[in-house]
């Protein structure tokens, strides 16, 4: 009986030490896997995902602007995590934007800020503007740890209450799976799946980097109109998993005049 009290105190203790605390909602949610272990994943990755779909050079137009938009989002999460004396969350952030000619209708961002955008969304985002909702809501998945919460998800039920930093290294080709099925990779398009509590909560944190990056918020609505008629009679690879193009929108409306004071247009 005691080395069952015991095991569930040491469990316990272990899920308190692991939450991870959103500054921007104020809610905390279980991480069990180190945040810098995840990047260096994350890094590999990436680099090979790009060796397998070359991206467009630095010079092409369409890079210019995904590049300059992301750098505007990035200087605006940082600003945002400065001001909440947070920028420590940030530290294994070693931020990349790169644009694959591919007709998919999707992008994603891993942990890190390693960004990759699709040619085919860039039809629908139309503008700057409405790049930057896509691009302030797939970073605001990486900095909310929302693949994090995911993987330690799955490492709770394939590695139970075993040690996890031990069993991490014990079974290294478990958690590249984990990592794997956490972030989508598995599909070949590199496309995180989320649940649509982390879809919502992404939208609203998004729609704060866009609009301190001087982007007006408002462009978030016309954009996801956009996408909805962009799915025809199925939804692209983007909204899998989000919530309904209808219930989304009133969500933003609802948040809009949160949002809108971060809004401060250059």
């Amino acid at each position: 009986m005691n080395f069952k009290l015991v095991l569930a105190a040491t469990f316990a203790s272990v899920l308190f030490f692991s939450c991870h605390h959103n500054v921007v909602t104020g809610k905390k949610s279980m991480t069990l896997i180190p945040e810098g272990d995840l990047v260096v994943m994350s890094e590999a990755e990436y680099t090979k995902f790009l060796n397998e779909h070359p991206p467009l050079p630095a010079n092409h137009p369409d890079v210019k602007l995904v590049r300059s938009c992301g750098e505007k989002i990035q200087k605006a999460v940082e600003t945002y995590y400065a001001q909440k004396n947070a920028s420590d969350q940030l530290k294994d952030f070693k931020w990349e934007f790169n644009v694959v000619d591919e007709n998919v209708i999707n992008a994603w961002c891993m942990p890190g800020g390693k960004v990759v955008f699709y040619t085919g969304i860039l039809p629908v985002t139309e503008n700057e503007e409405g790049l930057a909702v896509v691009m302030g809501h797939e970073v605001a998945h990486a900095v909310a740890r929302h693949g994090n919460q995911r993987m330690s998800q799955g490492m709770m039920v394939q590695f139970g209450g075993a040690v996890l930093s031990t069993a991490m290294s014990q079974n290294a080709e478990g958690t590249q799976y984990l990592f794997s099925q956490a972030y989508g990779i598995t599909t070949g398009l590199g496309a995180l799946s989320f649940s649509r509590k982390h879809e919502t909560e992404a939208d609203k944190m998004g729609l704060i980097f866009a609009a301190m990056a001087g982007y007006n918020p408002e462009a978030a609505i016309g954009f996801w109109q956009r996408m909805a008629k962009a799915g025809g009679q199925g939804p692209p690879q983007f909204l899998s998993t989000h919530p309904s193009s209808e219930t989304r929108i009133r969500d933003l409306q609802g948040f809009m005049p949160e949002a809108k004071k971060y809004y401060k247009p250059y």
